[in-house]
Formats: structure tokens, sequence, C-alpha cells
């Protein structure tokens, strides 16, 4: 069963040219079918092809698709936060991210949206769960995936069969909340930072697809998440021994 509702998907985009038709077609597959929706496209200086203007011309042709362009942009959080502040400015119910290049299957969204309709806070996109799946993907980037899910789950005291997808979906309470957080992370362990500081909520993980061509991961980028993943371990400890 599919639910009508204002809900919004949120999509950075970068160098994405080669893609773009296929992915924006399964979308659009997807809004037909569920008769509502709305699509930001977050794009800055990161990409360098045509991104941008296929984004522009396929917003001018279908007015579900908006292009946000977003040259403030120091890192990818800040697109994702900049998705995240738009669709809740124009008042969505539901506010639902993913990536782009096919890395996320858009056939998901529905999964999304009933999961969202059913009382749940939260959807978190899980790959290691029954029915999800991590395919075209080196054995170094799955591993590295497996790991973080199992140390930060370690660490942080939660119990999320996966804490590294960046395939989720909220209500707008909890975006609004988001938004007011003063994340730590600058790459992409901002994913497992968000599911450790909505651990509390009421949330379902949804099995999704994972497809990975690219095997690197930035030094830049793990360092990053090191150091954040230390400082919550180091806070929860500290907040533990407290009298």
């Amino acid at each position: 069963m599919y639910y009508k509702t204002n809900w919004a998907l949120v999509v950075p985009l970068a160098n994405e040219s080669s893609d773009f038709v296929t992915f924006t077609s399964r979308v659009i597959e997807v809004l037909d079918r569920l008769e509502s929706g709305t699509v930001y496209f977050i794009v800055d200086h990161v990409s360098k092809d045509n991104t941008i203007d296929l984004c522009n011309e396929l917003s001018s042709k279908d007015h579900r698709f908006i292009t946000v362009w977003s040259p403030e942009n120091k890192n990818i959080v800040d697109a994702y936060l900049k998705g995240y502040r738009v669709a809740h400015e124009q008042k969505h119910d539901f506010i639902i991210e993913m990536d782009a290049g096919l890395s996320h299957d858009p056939r998901a969204i529905p999964m999304f949206l009933r999961v969202l309709n059913e009382g749940n806070e939260c959807a978190f996109g899980c790959r290691f769960m029954n029915g999800g799946s991590i395919w075209d993907s080196s054995f170094r980037r799955t591993f590295i995936s497996k790991a973080g899910t199992y140390l930060s789950n370690f660490l942080l005291g939660t119990s999320y069969d996966d804490m590294t997808s960046g395939f989720q979906g909220f209500h707008a309470s909890v975006v609004d909340e988001i938004l007011k957080f003063k994340l730590h992370s600058k790459a992409h362990f901002y994913q497992t930072e968000l599911r450790y500081l909505l651990r509390k909520k009421r949330y379902m993980e949804v099995p999704i697809h994972y497809r990975a061509p690219s095997p690197s991961i930035s030094k830049k980028a793990i360092t990053n998440s090191i150091s954040v993943l230390l400082y919550y371990f180091l806070k929860r400890i500290m907040f533990k021994q407290r009298p």
C-alpha cells in the first residue's frame, strides 16, 4: 500500500551527468506511481561537469524537480543540510535523503514512506539486514562499511544493523532537530553521527540495495570519522561516570 502525503526527496549531486537520465527516470517513475513528491537537487562547486545544466533543464520541464545552487557549501554535510533546510522551509511532512549516481535505488522510496506513515519518526536504509545488499563494490569498501557499523555500535552503545548508510527519511519534526544539531562530521560519517544522535527516536531500518562502484574513501574522510567517533565515545563514557 502506498501513501499519498506531502513528502520531499533531497539529493546532492556532483559530476553525475553520465547517470543523470537513468537516475531521474527512475525517480519520475516513483513520483508518477505515488502521485506525490517534490525533489530537491543540491548542487555546488564540487560539480565540474554539466550536472547543474541537466538539473536546471529538468526543473524547467517538470515542476516536481527543484534545483538549488548552493555555492557556499564547504563539504558534503553542508549539501545535505542545505537540502533539509530548503525542504523543511516548504513544510513537507516527510523528508527523504538519498545519493544520486545510482548508488541508491529510488524504487525503495515507497518503503521509507510506509515506515514513516506507520508511526516511526525515522527510517534508516540498511544493507546488512534480510532483503538488503551491497553489490558492484570492492571488498575494501564493503569491509569498511561493515566494520564501521560494528565498531560504532560497540563504542556508542547503539544496536543498528547499518550505521553508515546514506539513504534515510525523517518526519519534519526530526528534521527541525537535525538542523539545530551542532554536527562534528565533515564527510560521510555524518550518517553515523545522525543515527547516534537520533537513537532514542522511534525508528525502523529499511532493507536497501546499495551500489558502490568506487573503492576509494579519502584519508581525510576516514580521519574525520575516527575523530568524531572518539568524541562521542569519550563523551558517552564521561557522562556515564558522572554521579
